[in-house]
């Protein structure tokens, strides 16, 4: 059984949703510091007995609620996940002409690619491999791109032959 300032302190960790130092828990509860101790050790006993998903730890910036790590994975595929813009559109010129050249892709979004392309390897949205047949890596996109994105299947690009043949007919449309 879980004692109130238990129950207060595991409302004020849930609710700050960050750490907090004992002195902080104690000013929000209203209460003496030896109190939130005592309610912190059986908060922490609590969750470690529970065998659920939370866990009450410290850090070095104090107490607080979090995930156990074994949901960690979990939290990559359901929680969005914070791209910039230019690492977006990065990652468009990969997912539209996948696979490509990491070298190439330089040509066509510049040097922000050697910061883009490593994290969004670690986020998993790209397969990055030494190419056999140049000194640059091969990118593609992975099947979380796919299931993130939710995009089963890109469109196909223009090859250069049907774009060249579009534009003459737009051309002689305009002109007749």
């Amino acid at each position: 059984m879980i004692t109130g300032t238990a129950n207060k302190i595991e409302a004020i960790l849930y609710l700050k949703g960050k750490p907090l130092s004992l002195g902080e828990i104690a000013e929000y509860a209203a209460c003496d510091r030896a109190t939130v101790e005592s309610g912190i050790i059986e908060l922490i006993d609590n969750y470690a007995h529970r065998d659920g998903a939370l866990e009450v730890v410290e850090t070095p910036a104090g107490y607080c609620l979090q995930l156990r790590s074994d949901y960690h994975e979990l939290v990559q595929t359901l929680i969005p996940v914070e791209l910039g813009l230019g690492a977006l559109r990065t990652l468009a010129a990969i997912a539209l002409n996948s696979p490509i050249l990491q070298s190439d892709l330089i040509n066509v979004r510049g040097s922000g690619v050697y910061q883009h392309v490593p994290e969004l390897v670690e986020l998993g949205f790209v397969r990055k491999r030494r190419d056999n047949e140049s000194r640059s890596y091969s990118l593609q996109i992975t099947p979380k791109f796919h299931q993130y994105f939710q995009i089963e299947q890109l469109p196909e690009p223009f090859d250069r032959s049907q774009e060249e043949r579009q534009l003459e007919l737009d051309f002689k449309t305009e002109s007749e």
